[in-house]
């Protein structure tokens, strides 16, 4: 019984709240573009997710640097759906997901097209 105690507990220490896990996504929503604008391309493909860097042409540290990406701006919305978010600034858009590390971004440079899916500059496969 002790070990079930002290596994709960664990398990929901480790839980983090739906607006830690929304600031958590928008601060690496804003890391990214803050790398893209400064030429930081390194940083910027570190926060990528696998499937997205393997969409931008090797090397990725420079050709990151070539995406038409907009500095990080106020924050508009940022949304948490399970383990994906959406944090929109208020010039541009970027979808995120989870994984083992932490935030990543999947998509970004992202603009509404009303009923339709975003577009999107960078996106995985």
């Amino acid at each position: 019984m002790r070990w079930v105690v002290i596994l709960l507990t664990t398990l929901l220490a480790g839980c983090a709240s739906l607006g830690e896990r929304s600031s958590a996504a928008e601060e690496t929503a804003r890391s990214f573009l803050q790398a893209v604008t400064d030429g930081d391309g390194a940083a910027a493909c570190g926060a990528l997710a696998p499937e997205t860097e393997a969409e931008i042409d090797a090397p990725c540290e420079q050709n990151i640097l070539s995406e038409a990406l907009t500095a990080p701006s106020t924050v508009a919305e940022s949304r948490v759906y399970g383990q994906s978010a959406l944090v929109r600034f208020e010039d541009d858009a970027v979808f995120l997901a989870v994984f083992r590390d932490g935030w990543r971004v999947v998509a970004a440079g992202c603009t509404p097209r009303g009923e339709r899916p975003y577009d999107c500059r960078i996106q995985g496969g």
